[in-house]
Parts: C-alpha cells; structure tokens; sequence
C-alpha cells in the first residue's frame, strides 16, 4: 500500500514520468528488495558446486539367489522379530516399520540386493520378502540378450556412441 502511494507520489512530482518511467522506477526499488534479501544467503553459484546429495549406485545388477535363501531369511527374521515371530515364520507381519526396515536393511546388506523404493508397499509378510529374492536379476537390456542370441545373417546389431 505504501509502495503505490510513493509511486502516485513521484508521478505526481515528475509530471513527464509515463507508464514506462513508473514501471522503471517500480523495477528498480524491487531490484534494490531482492538485492536485500540476497545480501545474507549464499550465492547460487556456490550452492550449485557442492553436490547437496550423493548419486546411490544404480540399481539395476546381477542378482542370483543364493541357495540357502530360506534358512537365512527365516534366522533374520527371528533376530528381527524376536519371541513374536508366529510359528509359521512366513507369516510374520511387516506392519511396524521399524522392524520392516531393520529386516530389508540387514538383509540388502548380507545379499547386496535392495527392495527399491516402488516395490516396499508391496512387502506386507515375511513371504512377499521370500518372493521378491527368490527372483533372480540379470543385468543387460533386451538389446543386449539379442546380441548374445544367434542372429540370422541378414541382421546386425551395431552401437553407435
């Protein structure tokens, strides 16, 4: 309210000042607010050199599951749970998220394969965990499975970088 009042003021005072001038004048005293409010942050330039965050290794690797995958998901669990865990330890609720994620930590950590972030929702029991590494992952992409298949003669695959 104070600013447009100072504005009919000096439209007033400059009898010549038009539009353009006000806009002018307008645009300066807003420069001279932000100029204000920069002067005690950091310069952008200086946050953009530090990364704030560090890249996670992809996600996308080999994964064979090891034979003895029952046995060590079922002793996790135990450690995990405790004396709660029910007698068909398949079953074990995945309800408090605590647990839940003391569970897949320790179990990425021991396997070096992760539940990602769009398949948690889905791990509601012991069992959904059992089916998620039970499931073997290769690393490579379609193009990549066909190169390694025969290919009839009249077709070629080639990377261009």
């Amino acid at each position: 309210m104070a600013a447009l009042w100072a504005l009919r003021v000096a439209a007033r005072q400059r009898p010549g000042l038009g539009p353009v001038g006000l806009r002018a004048l307008w645009g300066d005293r807003r420069k001279e607010e932000r100029e204000v409010e920069t002067d005690g942050a950091v310069p952008e330039k200086e946050e953009r050199s530090q990364p704030s965050l560090m890249h996670p290794p992809p996600r996308r690797r080999s994964y064979v599951p090891p034979e003895d995958l029952q046995s060590c998901l079922e002793s996790h669990v135990r450690e995990v749970f405790g004396p709660s865990v029910p007698e068909d330890w398949q079953q074990a609720p995945l309800q408090e998220k605590r647990l839940k994620h003391r569970l897949l930590a320790r179990l990425a950590a021991e396997l070096g394969h992760a539940v990602p972030n769009s398949q948690l929702h889905r791990m509601h029991c012991a069992r959904d965990v059992l089916g998620f590494y039970r499931t073997p992952v290769r690393d490579g992409t379609k193009i990549d499975e066909l190169m390694a298949t025969e290919l009839p003669p009249n077709l070629k695959i080639i990377w261009q970088q």
